[in-house]
């Protein structure tokens, strides 16, 4: 047994969805307490969003869930915009603004996704980093419950969640932007889960398809449901019994549609999130955007840091580009590194990539991954000049001009970027946007920009190049010290209540590890099925990052009909190397602390 740890007190700048109420720990004292801490650029922290829903009706009269959101860009740091984010990705329970990420430190937070869970009498009994906890989490609830119950120390009933007034616009964070056979332009209004379709001036109304709430339903337009969409591609006629396909981000599916009846079917995908190998071509993971490239539909997959290519005409998919390693890394397809890439473009031979966690502009050619624009996962800005020194800030949208030029959606600086291939330099062409989120250039060359943030679809007034002398950010997370030499890392993970770790596919764990800079590991690089690894640490390297990619598998334990479940976080650590440092670094990937 371990002592038990009281919980940290909540501290923040702001909190929102509590009717400006100011939460201490004993608002939620006789609550089991579940704190999310995320932020709003990180897919897997959009992937726990969805995996905690379900757990909080559930559970809701004894469940607290906080988001704590602290922020990895330095867009993220603004406070209206996080009320955005809260608003756009339906976050209906109470979040603190943890700006200064004081929060992140008490908590000794080391990744995005990582979750906490207190119990009723405010003691933290269990942590957790990355995704697929639900099961997990599910059974701990039904311990606590039982046994706070019986203490008579549970209080059941209503949370401090308030719903904050719903808006009224035509479009709600509107996504990706298509032009139609008819000069039409079809949009993705993915915070209201539908498509819209307007008329070639961008604003006025056609139609809608799609209830408007979020689901999964096939069907007429009247009738049928997304969740979250995102991307939208037009087919060459005859393709396929559809016309475009819709990238369903949050269902983890493709839909197609056809554009004269409004019909809309699922063409790809079970609706369950990809977690392993063994769901290649059929599980999907957050599909982003959606391109028709070298006679197929290349498919933006965030949620697992690849491209994947798409059928219309058999519904097959597979791997196209990426590892599901996220950071920067070119070469020949597949074996690259991406990091959630979230913008598709094709022009001619190339295939343009805004990748949005090494807030680069990447693009394909000839089967092989090359970097345009993009340092790392940890380095942004808003820099214009040649193309090595330009600086993005999370992109998620890229449109090719009929000149050979490339605009970019600069979501996170609010502006419109240009790269010049032919000078290799990148200006900025339009600024003080909402976090623009795609670019279409139609057949007349009017370009129209995805203002997300704003509602709407703006048009791109010809002005002025500027060129912006802007500042250099780098995501500034507490390093850990570690000491020169041997040293060995430990990824803690115990199986939820109820389960045991399951090798009915291989192996039950597996851990991969690698370093940037690559010279900060002399031992230790690779792959293997043990989560504790011998490292060795280069002396000569002051300072980098430890990427990390964990993952365990489980399944119910002496049940008859067994249910598997895959945990899985991946960590980039930065680390300090100092004599007398620790010689141990402990992650956890599913801890108990009582």
């Amino acid at each position: 047994m371990t002592a038990r740890v009281r919980a940290p007190e909540f501290q923040g700048r702001n909190w929102l969805n509590t009717g400006g109420r100011e939460l201490k720990l004993a608002d939620v004292r006789g609550k089991i307490v579940l704190l999310d801490f995320w932020t709003f650029c990180c897919i897997n922290c959009l992937h726990v969003l969805d995996e905690l829903r379900p757990l909080e009706q559930e559970y809701g009269d004894a469940l607290v869930v906080i988001g704590v959101h602290s922020p990895k860009f330095e867009h993220e740091r603004d406070p209206q915009a996080l009320a955005a984010a809260v608003e756009r990705y339906g976050v209906h329970h109470p979040v603190l603004d943890d700006a200064d990420m004081a929060m992140w430190q008490q908590y000794a937070s080391k990744a995005w996704p990582t979750l906490a869970v207190l119990d009723p009498e405010g003691y933290l009994v269990a942590s957790m980093a990355g995704e697929g906890h639900a099961e997990g989490l599910r059974r701990l609830l039904d311990e606590l419950i039982a046994t706070h119950e019986a203490k008579g120390s549970l209080h059941r009933g209503d949370g401090p969640y308030v719903p904050p007034a719903a808006a009224e616009t035509t479009l709600r964070f509107p996504g990706k932007a298509i032009e139609l056979p008819n000069g039409n332009l079809l949009v993705s209004d993915s915070a209201r889960h539908s498509l819209v379709e307007l008329a070639p001036d961008g604003e006025t109304l056609i139609r809608r398809i799609g209830t408007g709430e979020r689901g999964r339903a096939d069907g007429p337009a009247a009738a049928a449901s997304f969740s979250e969409p995102q991307g939208l591609c037009l087919l060459p006629a005859g393709t396929a019994g559809y016309d475009v396909v819709v990238a369903d981000t949050v269902n983890h599916l493709l839909r197609g549609l056809r554009l004269d009846t409004g019909e809309v079917t699922t063409v790809a995908g079970t609706g369950r999130q990809w977690r392993s190998a063994e769901d290649d071509g059929e599980s999907l993971s957050s599909p982003w955007d959606v391109a028709w490239f070298e006679g197929q539909v290349i498919v933006a997959m965030a949620g697992i840091h690849q491209l994947w290519w798409f059928d219309p005409a058999t519904g097959a998919a597979g791997v196209y580009a990426g590892t599901t390693v996220e950071a920067l890394r070119d070469g020949k397809l597949p074996d690259v590194w991406m990091a959630q890439p979230s913008g598709l473009a094709a022009a001619g031979d190339r295939l343009w990539i805004a990748d949005s966690e090494t807030s680069a502009l990447r693009w394909i050619e000839a089967g092989e991954l090359h970097t345009a624009v993009g340092q790392g996962l940890f380095d942004f800005g808003h820099v214009d000049g040649p193309a090595g020194d330009a600086l993005f800030q999370h992109p998620l949208g890229v449109g090719p001009l009929p000149d050979g030029s490339v605009l970019i959606a600069d979501t996170y600086n609010g502006a419109v970027r240009r790269l010049d291939p032919a000078t290799g330099t990148v200006s900025t062409v339009d600024s003080g946007l909402a976090e623009p989120s795609d670019i279409l250039v139609t057949r007349d060359g009017a370009v129209f920009v995805v203002e997300s943030g704003a509602h709407r679809l703006v048009r791109l007034a010809p002005g002025a190049v500027t060129t912006v002398a802007g500042e250099r950010h780098r995501t500034e997370r507490p390093p850990s010290p570690l000491a020169p030499g041997e040293v060995v890392l430990d990824v803690v993970f115990t199986p939820a209540p109820g389960q045991k770790l399951d090798t009915t596919y291989g192996p039950s764990t597996r851990l991969v590890v690698s370093a940037s800079p690559p010279e900060l590991l002399l031992e230790g690089e690779g792959t293997t099925t043990e989560l504790s690894r011998r490292l060795v640490l280069n002396p000569a390297v002051p300072k980098g990052i430890l990427q990390v990619v964990a993952q365990a598998a489980t399944c119910d334990a002496d049940v008859e009909h067994a249910a598997c479940h895959l945990t899985r976080q991946d960590w980039g650590v930065p680390v300090l190397i100092e004599p007398g440092a620790p010689s141990r670094l402990p992650l956890i990937l599913r801890g108990l602390d009582a």
